[in-house]
This record gives structure tokens, sequence and C-alpha cells, in this order.
């Protein structure tokens, strides 16, 4: 997985950002040490100010590669689906069973998420707590149909229709797919934030995870 993913570039829709940060050292450290300040900070308290200081970079310099901080959250969040998509790519291509290949489509994407090391400024396990507390940030905003139109949640859908065309395979009739797998991802970052702040109403803890529940639930609901 490592030297697959050391020899791509994840794609980001280039009108999310001014500047595409993975062509500078200065882009890419605003990358890193954002992740890291949101994370430590909470996206509504994170600033390029506080970032640019972090840096030690004028705040101007941030602004010559995203418009403003909800633009730099939807590149991470876009390019954490891009990498995603590109695991379900790598992990299932060559699985002929459509029922093993829905598992692991499954597992990808709710299991905790490890740091890969072949991406040496974003880390990637940090990433996924920030898309568990702040994605739905992206989205639930007034300007969301202008931004779908301009493609900013492409990825995130795509990876959900990869896994839809799974659930087909295994189950041509079901006819709730698109709705199942969109429930089981959102789900999936539910599961996890209430299994670290609201543990009295959830069944998952540190021997039941996200992930074995939806596998439980993906499975018992699309059998034949």
């Amino acid at each position: 997985m490592k030297t697959f993913l050391s020899n791509i570039k994840i794609q980001v829709n280039d009108k999310i950002y001014v500047k595409d940060p993975e062509t500078s050292a200065l882009g890419r450290k605003i990358i890193k040490e954002s992740i890291l300040l949101i994370d430590e900070l909470g996206f509504d308290n994170f600033t390029f100010k506080k970032l640019g200081e972090r840096i030690g970079s004028n705040e101007s310099s941030l602004y010559r590669y995203f418009e403003n901080k909800h633009k730099l959250l939807v590149y991470l969040s876009s390019w954490y689906w891009s990498w995603m998509e590109y695991k379900l790519i790598f992990t299932t291509a060559n699985i002929p069973d459509p029922f093993e290949k829905l598992t692991k489509a499954i597992t990808i994407v709710t299991e905790k998420i490890e740091d890969d090391e072949s991406t040496a400024h974003i880390n990637e396990s940090i990433l996924n707590k920030i898309i568990i507390t702040e994605f739905s940030k992206t989205f639930l905003t007034k300007e969301v149909d202008d931004e779908n139109r301009e493609g900013f949640f492409l990825i995130y859908k795509r990876v959900i229709r990869r896994i839809v065309a799974i659930v087909k395979e295994v189950n041509p009739n079901y006819p709730y797919a698109e709705s199942l797998v969109s429930t089981t991802i959102e789900g999936a970052l539910h599961q996890h934030f209430l299994k670290d702040h609201f543990k009295s109403i959830t069944n998952c803890n540190e021997e039941i995870s996200p992930c074995t529940f939806f596998l439980h639930l993906v499975s018992n609901i699309i059998k034949k």
C-alpha cells in the first residue's frame, strides 16, 4: 500500500484552492500544520492568523493558496476522500467474490485510520479525527448547492458510488443501495464520535468497533 500511494498524486478539484499546495514546500507546510492546528484548537477556533504564526509566515501568504478557512477544510476533506478512494481501488481490485469485496470496502471506510508514512506532510490518523468532528461543516452551509455544482464534493460522492456498485453486485435486487452506503459512511463517522464522547448511547467501544457494527448491519440488510 505504501509503495502504491507513493507513486500516485491525490487529486483535488482545482476550484477549491487558489494555488495547489502540493506544488511548493510552503503549500505542503500549510497543509501539514493546518491539520495539526485544527486538531488542537477545533475548526471554529482555527484562523489563518494562528496558522501563519505557527508556520512563521505572513497571514497573507496563506491567502495565496486558499480564499478562506472553509475552502481549506473542503480541501482537506477532499484529499481525505480521494485517499480513501485509492485505498478502495487498490484493496478491492483483484477480489472476484462480491461479498468479500464489499466486506473489504466497508472495512476501509469505517475502520480506525492509521497514519500512512508514504505521505510525509499529511498525518492521515489525525486527519481522520478532523473528518469525524468537522466534515459536516464542509456541506452544512447556505452555499452547499453552489459548491456541489462546482464539484467540491465529487470525490466524496464517487467513493459512495463505488461501494454502491459493489452492493449491487452482491444483491442487484436491493432497492436502497445509495441510502445504505451513504448512511454507513456518515454513520461510521458518527459512531466513532459517540464512542469517544457519548459512550452511553452507543454499543461501540474498545472491543466493538464501528467497523464491526456496520459490517454486521450491511451484511444482514442485503442478504438475498
